[in-house]
Order: C-alpha cells, then structure tokens, then sequence
C-alpha cells in the first residue's frame, strides 16, 4: 500500500478517489459507477440501433459499438 501511495502521489493521483474505492464511499457505491461489462456479440446492427448516440468503429480488426453518453451500450463483435 505505501508503494502505491508513493507512485499515485509520482503520478499526481494520489487523491483520486477512483483510485481508492474504499475510502468515503461504500463498496456498493463504487459497484454502481463502474462501467457495464461489455458486450460480445454475432451481429451488432440490431445494438447499434438501441440508442441514437451509438456509433459503430473497427478498431485493430475488430468491431466495437461504442457510446460515449450511455456507456451501458458497448459492444464488440466476435
């Protein structure tokens, strides 16, 4: 933990609270802000049209949909 403290406080993170989720807040409160699993799917037209803000990338050979207002709504295809 003391090595931890002294490389966040290196990296200027050291009062970062996503870095301590213990500290000031519940477990099930940090549960609650953690981004949704994503999602790996066949086909991805029919996530795609789920939300309006959702955009379809190809990225390294694979294909994401991605959200970045609702970030519920990622998926990858595979």
């Amino acid at each position: 933990m003391a090595y931890e403290l002294r490389v966040l406080a290196w990296l200027g993170r050291a009062g970062d609270k996503h870095y301590f989720p213990t500290f000031g807040q519940s477990h099930t409160a940090f549960q609650e802000h953690q981004d949704s699993p994503m999602k790996v799917r066949n086909s991805l037209k029919s996530l795609r049209s789920r939300h309006r803000d959702n955009r379809l990338v190809r990225r390294k050979g694979r294909v994401y949909v991605i959200n970045k207002v609702q970030r519920r709504f990622k998926a990858r295809q595979g």
